[in-house]
């Protein structure tokens, strides 16, 4: 039977590492991620691989910094014949590269070799593409550059959200994983290098990516927001506090709904129980899900009863 190590920290791995699992592989260990504070009360909590792990008595190793940690040698001590990573949070070095007899594979969340790196679902919502999907890869020594074994593509709608494709994309992760590695213990994958001249790069986002320049397009602002949903969220600041914006509308024809012409991009033009109009550098936006700073999310219907924000108000 092939013994296999899983790597993985965040939702998007579990259904990869329920995959094993049903499948009857030899899991030896599970390496993820030491357990985090969540949430205003603090509280230290496992990620969602290691809560799966605990539940079928799998061992699992946590180390701060795997590169200079005493799990590289406890891998080693394991023997596995295959290293399986999702979404892991950290690069494997060289020494963890050369245990496995099978090699170490990823379940990567985008079409190799675009988007490589720690935000690929995140960015390519953000950058307006329309699809995207699941590429399993044998991993080298750099970002997301190893060679390619099996990739499975999905749309992006506009009813989609980080969320949501992060979802959709574990499972077609997990299906994928299914179908290529019989093939790969068989000795019947023909690996296909990347090619570096179509690489492109999402790094981790970082507090600048949430903020909303509204001399954007609507397009780009409507991108931006469903790409930070349903977790860190964008901002705009009001009062000089931060607002931040969960969901938007944007016009079905630009055309139509092209603002006040001599408005300033983060104008308010209209707020009402149905939505809070702002002008953005080509036409408009329409707010239907606010926080304003020390409350929480709202439906923009009960946010507008307060009363406070006025048209003519500008955002910055």
């Amino acid at each position: 039977m092939t013994k296999i190590i899983f790597m993985g920290t965040p939702q998007f791995a579990v259904p990869s590492l329920q995959l094993l699992i049903d499948e009857g592989y030899e899991i030896a260990a599970v390496v993820t991620q030491p357990d985090r504070p969540v949430g205003r009360k603090r509280v230290l909590t496992p990620t969602p691989v290691k809560a799966l792990a605990l539940q079928h008595d799998i061992p699992v190793w946590q180390p701060e910094k795997l590169r200079t940690s005493t799990t590289v040698e406890d891998i080693k001590a394991a023997m596995p014949d295959l290293i399986v990573t999702a979404a892991y949070g950290q690069i494997l070095p060289k020494q963890v590269l050369d245990v496995p007899r099978l090699g170490c594979i990823n379940v990567h969340g985008s079409l190799l070799p675009a988007y490589r790196g720690g935000a690929p679902i995140q960015r390519s919502i953000m950058n307006g593409e329309q699809e995207t999907g699941v590429t399993i890869m044998y991993m080298a020594e750099g970002m997301d550059t190893g060679d390619m074994i099996s990739r499975a593509a999905l749309p992006i709608t506009d009813e989609d959200n980080a969320g949501t494709m992060f979802e959709k994309l574990s499972l077609v992760g997990a299906e994928l994983l299914k179908d290529t590695l019989p093939k790969l213990i068989a000795g019947d994958i023909q690996a296909e290098p990347q090619e570096e001249a179509l690489a492109t790069y999402s790094p981790n986002l970082k507090r600048e990516d949430e903020r909303i320049d509204w001399n954007r397009t609507s397009r780009e602002l409507f991108n931006q927001v469903r790409g930070l949903v349903p977790y860190s969220g964008a901002y705009t600041t009001w009062n000089d506090e931060v607002f931040k914006i969960w969901a938007m509308r944007v016009p079905e024809s630009s055309k139509t709904h092209t603002g006040t012409p001599d408005a300033e991009p983060g104008t308010v033009l209209a707020v009402s129980e149905t939505g809070i109009v702002v002008q953005t550098g080509d036409g408009t936006v329409t707010l239907t899900e606010v926080q304003p700073a020390g409350k929480k999310a709202m439906a923009v219907q009960d946010f507008a009863r307060g009363g406070k924000l006025t048209p003519g108000t500008v955002l910055l």
